[in-house]
């Protein structure tokens, strides 16, 4: 059966599409309005047209559900279409073709509920936006039994898993790596970009439409303060100092993350000296993550919903948590933008382990307030996405941190240092 997608690629998109179609993995990094959506959802219409295999599965992955169905649900309904007998699913925004190949759109904000589904291939569009463990905890486990392919696209949001990825697939022989700036593609006139040049800032500019990996996301909370940080070499090696206790601050989730910083207080330096992250577990295992690492602990400390009581014990969190041998203290309850200040009068005074704090880092950097198109600035409300969590617990730890008295600036000292002196005054 001949069957004709009403898709016409651009010069650009088709050599893609021939670059793809050799590599079982890619990674394309390109400006707004590239039209890579539309490249994407034909990448997969054409693969899953052309399978053989019995049932074969494809999907099309956004940063969120709501985000999948209002970007991509109309183009995939629109070429499909073109097909006979296809069938469209509104409610699970799936479409089944006729040789039984399934193509669904899907949300990264929830991602166990992605667990246990094989796929033959698949797009992660805006993949700056989704959570680190996303691909090598599900998705990859679910290509391996069919061998299936990914593809992940987007736009730049600094220096975090999407970069990793794109850097670690250049000159590997089974990936295409590519990267699309609007002053090369000609895809957007001079004048366009002109006039969205003069509507935004240097930054905003540089990330969305010539693909920087160093410019601040739009609309960030700490952007600013963590620039500082790196221009000053305090996001370095922070080494823990055993005779300093380590306070730890935590953002507790019940269906989603739990966050914890592990500090240690210098005089008025603050080291920032680890970061632990995790999803689906119980108060149990986050016990036995303290006990590895084996830290000399002052205290603990977690917001004020931890004293709430479970329906299922009668214990609050709090009472559960104590009977495995962390007492916690409660952080102060503070408004949002109240705590946010804290945390941005907190960061100058702070280092971190560049290592260690990765994931945290990164979340920081991510964590920022949606652009309101209509009021043409940005809400006053941070997004709630994956980089909540750690924003919150940092939150915790401006508002909860004890002050020190002595501060003078300098960096802290290597544990090799027998000069070190563990009071913090020099």
């Amino acid at each position: 059966m001949h069957i004709e997608i009403p898709y016409s690629p651009r010069p650009l998109q088709q050599s893609l599409h021939n670059e793809l179609a050799q590599k079982r993995w890619g990674v394309v990094v390109c400006h707004r309005r590239f039209g890579k959506t539309v490249m994407a959802i034909n990448h997969l219409l054409r693969d899953a047209v052309l399978n053989t295999k019995p049932n074969p599965r494809y999907s099309y992955i956004a940063p969120t559900y709501r985000q999948a169905k209002a970007v991509a649900w109309d183009y995939l309904k629109q070429f499909a279409g073109a097909i006979p007998m296809v069938r469209f699913h509104e409610t699970e925004l799936r479409a089944d073709l006729p040789n039984g190949a399934r193509i669904q759109l899907l949300g990264a904000e929830n991602p166990d509920s992605l667990r246990g589904i094989y796929q033959d291939g698949t797009c992660l569009d805006e993949m700056a936006d989704m959570p680190e463990s996303l691909f090598p905890e599900i998705i990859r486990p679910a290509l391996s039994d069919r061998k299936g392919w990914a593809l992940f696209i987007g736009t730049p949001r600094g220096h975090n898993s999407f970069f990793d990825l794109y850097a670690a697939a250049e000159n590997q022989d089974d990936w295409h790596t590519a990267l699309y700036k609007a002053s090369d593609t000609g895809i957007l006139d001079k004048e366009e970009l002109e006039a969205a040049q003069s509507m935004m800032s240097a930054d905003q500019y540089a990330q969305e439409y010539e693909c920087s990996w160093v410019a601040n996301v739009p609309g960030a909370v700490f952007g600013k303060e963590l620039q500082d940080l790196q221009e000053k070499g305090r996001i370095c090696s922070v080494p823990y100092d055993p005779s300093v206790k380590v306070d730890t601050f935590w953002d507790l989730g019940v269906g989603d993350s739990t966050v914890i910083w592990f500090v240690q207080q210098v005089g008025r330096a603050v080291h920032i000296i680890d970061f632990y992250e995790n999803r689906g577990e119980g108060l149990p295992h986050y016990a036995k993550v303290l006990q590895q690492k084996e830290y000399l602990y002052g205290t603990h400390n977690a917001p004020h919903d931890i004293e709430v009581r479970e329906l299922s014990t009668g214990k609050s969190r709090r009472e559960t948590a104590y009977d495995l041998g962390i007492n916690f203290r409660v952080v102060p309850k503070l408004p949002l933008e109240d705590g946010i200040h804290a945390a941005k009068m907190l960061l100058p005074r702070c280092w971190f382990d560049a290592d260690l704090c990765k994931p945290g880092l990164e979340a920081l950097r991510q964590y920022h307030r949606a652009y309101n198109e209509r009021l043409r600035s940005f809400r006053n409300t941070p997004v709630h996405d994956w980089s909540s969590h750690s924003a919150d617990a940092f939150r915790y730890l401006a508002v909860g941190l004890k002050e020190s008295r002595m501060f003078d600036g300098r960096p802290p000292p290597l544990r090799a240092d027998m000069n070190y002196n563990p009071l913090g005054v020099y």
